[in-house]
């Protein structure tokens, strides 16, 4: 009996009790693993930054080149001394070793020929009076060219850009400086009427290789001044304004005879010739870019 009851206590607990263990006092506790911590948003974040910082920068040197920008209100009773294109071209002349040329007298638009006034219009900013220094639609054909072409080609500058760039920037093509010539064609505008807009055109822009305005235009290839040109005259230094360094009545261009004959055309279309002064102008033009003398009805049209 005693043997018995020594085996019964030797037996250890029940089968449905589940026996702990413990542990001994020098053994350390094992810690539950923990699940993988997420990846760190932090890296997600540098993209955004950088951007950020890239805008702030953008922001900056727009403001700089913003200020540094010329102010438009001296000029609405003073004319400038130079141009940025005149300095250009002098010193494209003296890195060519050549000594700078500059021909130019200014006149008012009282001593300009009105016929030449208007074919210079006509040919070159025909909305000038009517839009606030931007041709919109000519800009967006232009930039439609540029996207389809991956530059930028086509001009579509209106006369107050022109001035704007012939005043106080570069002759370079790029998004930069047509930003800047936006921000002083607004300039312009705002500061200044149109007529003064125009007079400043017409005696700053490029007739040719160191001519500079109207008066030194018509004295320069027709030997007349600007009061005395005539509608055909006046319409073949207008057809020089695209590229007037390349196209003169000299250099017998098909390109400028044609374009002459077309400002012509618009100007008898607006009323500003009748047919018979057109006739006589087309006439004039074939004299004078192909040698053959004009009829005499071609001399008595002056303006």
């Amino acid at each position: 009996m005693s043997s018995r009851t020594i085996k019964l206590k030797q037996q250890g607990p029940p089968s449905g009790r589940t026996k702990t263990s413990k542990t001994s006092p020098g053994s350390k506790t094992p810690k539950p693993s923990k699940a993988p911590k997420a990846a760190s948003s932090g890296g997600l974040r540098w993209p955004g930054r950088i951007l950020g910082v890239l805008f702030l920068g953008l922001v900056a040197f727009a403001s700089y080149e913003y200020a540094r920008l010329p102010d438009a209100e001296p000029l609405l009773k003073q004319n400038p001394k130079t141009t940025a294109l005149i300095e250009q071209r002098a010193e494209e002349a003296r890195a060519a070793n050549q000594k700078p040329r500059r021909r130019q007298t200014w006149v008012g638009l009282s001593n300009v020929s009105k016929h030449a006034i208007a074919a210079v219009v006509l040919s070159e900013d025909a909305s000038f009076f009517l839009h606030d220094g931007v041709d919109t639609k000519e800009l967006e054909n232009a930039l439609d060219d540029a996207i389809r072409q991956g530059k930028l080609g086509r001009g579509a500058s209106t006369i107050t850009q022109q001035l704007a760039k012939n005043l106080w920037l570069s002759t370079d093509r790029s998004l930069l400086r047509k930003a800047k010539e936006l921000v002083l064609t607004r300039r312009l505008e705002k500061a200044l009427p149109k007529r003064r807009i125009l007079a400043l055109y017409l005696n700053v822009v490029e007739w040719g290789n160191g001519v500079y305005g109207i008066e030194a235009g018509a004295r320069e290839h027709f030997g007349v001044s600007a009061a005395e040109l005539s509608p055909a005259q006046g319409a073949l230094l207008a057809s020089m304004l695209p590229a007037p360094r390349r196209r003169s009545p000299a250099s017998g261009s098909p390109a400028l005879k044609r374009r002459a004959h077309w400002v012509i055309e618009q100007m008898q279309g607006v009323k500003r010739l009748d047919a018979q002064q057109a006739a006589a102008a087309h006439a004039e033009i074939d004299a004078l870019m192909g040698g053959k003398k004009a009829d005499a009805a071609g001399d008595d049209e002056e303006t």
